[in-house]
């Protein structure tokens, strides 16, 4: 299959990009990234835009930073670079524990940060990641630049807060702190596939007290979904086994999931309690551990 004629930009900035995305016809404009998502529709014709604007050319978004407490990742690092970086790693290990899920290493070798976070599938691992931690998202349009809070970030399917003629060029987040633990859990039919449902969990504790709990779950809904009643009834208590099970009957009483060809509504439910229960228990042990 061969995708339809479009023009082709390859701007050297970002200013350049901004420029080519204002320009007439920007709504019928698709912005190239890593292109694992784009590329397929392209060939399918179930994308057909009169013209592609490819950031590949712009070195100032594949840079990783750690400085002052905050980790910030450029949106057009590699996957593949942000799951070997030991900035990563140390400063946001939840986002290095997602990334080794989101697909085969092929396509971890070619997606981008941003761009998995721009195309908003409530499926996919990072957007996930940037809502668990309250991540801010840095965009950049005509009218200079804008941090966009990660729970404002994605609208609904597919949909996101970014304007026509903006650039997401950063993802940034706080570095985690002592005491503190994460994990990523999720199921598919085979790896590789999208999960039918992922959960992103971080714990902090004060001793055996739950001093801060954050939880996200894909797969459920238009949009990641963080389970806040579950958080709330997690900090201030004993991290037990009990807990985590009232935690995680909070978070499937919380999501209101559909069904469709690869799952039922109620087995995502059940998946979601069952994958909290077990991202809250390794997110506990790590933070016990110091990891």
């Amino acid at each position: 299959m061969k995708p339809p004629v479009f023009d082709y930009v390859s701007p050297g900035s970002v200013e350049e990009a901004i420029a080519a995305l204002g320009a007439e016809g920007a709504e019928e404009t698709k912005v190239l990234a890593g292109g694992q998502s784009l590329v397929p529709l392209l060939n399918l014709r179930l994308a057909q835009p009169a013209r592609i604007v490819d950031l590949n050319g712009i070195e100032s978004l594949t840079r990783i930073t750690l400085a002052d407490g905050s980790l910030t990742v450029g949106a057009l690092v590699r996957q593949r670079a942000a799951e070997r970086s030991s900035e990563v790693r140390t400063a946001c290990p939840l986002m290095a524990q997602a990334i080794p899920l989101i697909g085969h290493s092929a396509i971890r070798n070619r997606g981008t940060v941003g761009g998995s976070i721009a195309h908003a599938d409530s499926a996919a691992e990072l957007p996930t990641v940037v809502v668990c931690l309250d991540a801010e998202l840095v965009a950049q349009g005509p009218g200079g630049t804008r941090v966009i809070p990660a729970a404002d970030f994605f609208t609904g399917f597919f949909s996101t807060a970014l304007s026509e003629d903006e650039v997401l060029t950063a993802v940034r987040v706080a570095a985690a702190g002592p005491h503190t633990g994460s994990a990523y859990e999720e199921v598919a039919r085979r790896h590789g596939d999208f999960a039918m449902v992922g959960v992103a969990a971080v714990v902090r504790l004060d001793g055996d007290t739950v001093a801060d709990a954050r939880i996200a779950v894909s797969g459920v809904g238009a949009t990641p979904v963080r389970a806040r009643a579950a958080e709330a009834g997690l900090i201030g208590g004993t991290a037990t086994e009990d807990l985590f099970a009232v935690a995680a009957a909070s978070a499937s009483a919380g999501i209101a999931p559909t069904s469709d060809l690869h799952a039922s509504a109620a087995y995502r439910r059940h998946l979601c309690g069952v994958l909290v229960n077990r991202a809250l228990r390794t997110a506990t042990s790590r933070a016990r551990e110091g990891r």
